[in-house]
């Protein structure tokens, strides 16, 4: 069993092939030795509030990854490159959500939607809530996952096994027969 202070003395290649071997003491250590680096990273990339989920959102990706990692690469090479690709998904996710708000936005005719009313926020959510729940499960899970859980469309394609073109139609299909049924409401 190796101590503390000897993982610290560690280089990154050595600390690496421990994770690798699933050595959660030094991936602790890598943790806290490029934290500062990474939130530095995503701060001079434009990011301003996000920076911490998305160093954690990276660290988590070097985990799921380690096996990945070649000793002939530095390990802050290996790190840099799950943090763009970190910060590509999340420009990606922001855009999507943009557009899906402006979207839904845009879609209501003022002739064809009534008035609304200064409380009706909580019957907005409900409706919402009961036009998720009329969605067949194929399309709510894609729903869910895409718009509540932030996923980009490949995770939910692995997710729920079916391919990344399928995520697309579903999600589609499903924004289309919620607009229809809010204009309904």
């Amino acid at each position: 069993m190796t101590s503390l202070s000897e993982l610290m003395e560690m280089d990154d290649a050595a600390l690496m092939c421990r994770v690798r071997a699933d050595d959660r003491d030094a991936f602790a250590v890598l943790v806290k030795r490029h934290q500062k680096m990474l939130l530095n990273f995503f701060a001079r990339s434009g990011v301003q509030y996000d920076c911490e989920d998305l160093v954690q959102q990276t660290f988590l990706r070097l985990y799921r990854y380690r096996d990945r990692y070649t000793p002939t690469a530095k390990v802050t090479t290996f790190l840099f490159l799950l943090a763009r690709q970190v910060w590509i998904d999340e420009l990606r996710r922001r855009t999507r959500h943009e557009r899906l708000v402006d979207g839904l936005a845009a879609e209501p005719h003022p002739e064809s939607v009534a008035p609304v009313a200064a409380d009706a926020g909580a019957a907005g959510v409900m409706d919402l809530e009961q036009a998720l729940a009329a969605l067949p499960e194929a399309l709510r899970a894609v729903v869910e996952l895409g718009v509540y859980q932030d996923l980009p469309y490949a995770e939910i394609a692995e997710i729920l096994a079916i391919p990344v073109g399928t995520v697309k139609s579903r999600m589609f299909n499903a924004l289309a027969r919620l607009r229809e049924w809010m204009e309904e409401k």
